[in-house]
C-alpha cells in the first residue's frame, strides 16, 4: 500500500487529511440544495455534515426537508463499522428516478444520534447539489458518497490505487 501525499492546502481550504477516523458529525450552517429531473427536491439549511480521513464531508439532510414524494424506500442494507445499519431510498425528481441513490442510518450507533431522520445522497446521481451556492462533484470511484467542492484539499480516497487507505 503506498500512503498518500496530501495536496497543498490554501487559506481558504480544510484538508481530508486533518479529518478524524472514526468520523465526526457536525452541524453546520451551509445551503445544501438537490435537483433532480429538473425540480430542486431540497434547500435547506438544516445540515449535518461527517467528515472522515481521505474523504470529502457527506452531508445528511433531514428526510422531511426533501420535496413529498422524491424519496422512496429502496432493497437491501449495508453496514458501516462506525454508524452500523444504513438503509437505502431511491430518489424521485420529475419524471426521473435514481434507484437506491440515498441512504440514512435508522438507528446509528454511539456518536452519530444527530443523523437520525437524516438522507445523504450520492451527488453522481442527482442533476445537481449545491453546497453554499457551489455546485458538487461527487467523491471519485462511484462507491462513496461524499461532495468535492473547492474549499476541500485532498487527494480523496476512491481515486485510483486508493483501496488501502
Amino acid at each position: 500500500m503506498r500512503h498518500p501525499v496530501p495536496d497543498p492546502v490554501r487559506d481558504d481550504q480544510e484538508s481530508v487529511w486533518d479529518y478524524p477516523r472514526p468520523p465526526r458529525a457536525e452541524r453546520v450552517s451551509s445551503r445544501v440544495t438537490i435537483e433532480l429531473g429538473g425540480d430542486v427536491i431540497v434547500d435547506t439549511t438544516d445540515v449535518v455534515r461527517v467528515l472522515e480521513t481521505s474523504h470529502p464531508p457527506v452531508y445528511y439532510v433531514p428526510e422531511s426537508a426533501f420535496a413529498p414524494g422524491s424519496l422512496r424506500p429502496a432493497a437491501g442494507s449495508s453496514w458501516c463499522e462506525f454508524k452500523g445499519q444504513a438503509a437505502y431510498f431511491d430518489v424521485v425528481g420529475g419524471r426521473e428516478v435514481r434507484e437506491r441513490a440515498a441512504w440514512g442510518y435508522p438507528d446509528p450507533r454511539g456518536a452519530y444520534g444527530d443523523l437520525v431522520g437524516r438522507v445523504a445522497v450520492y451527488a453522481g446521481g442527482m442533476d445537481r447539489c449545491t453546497v453554499d451556492g457551489e455546485t458538487v462533484e461527487p467523491q471519485p470511484g462511484g462507491f462513496y458518497g461524499g461532495w468535492v467542492t473547492s474549499w476541500i484539499a485532498g487527494p480523496f480516497k476512491g481515486i485510483p490505487g486508493s483501496m488501502g487507505w
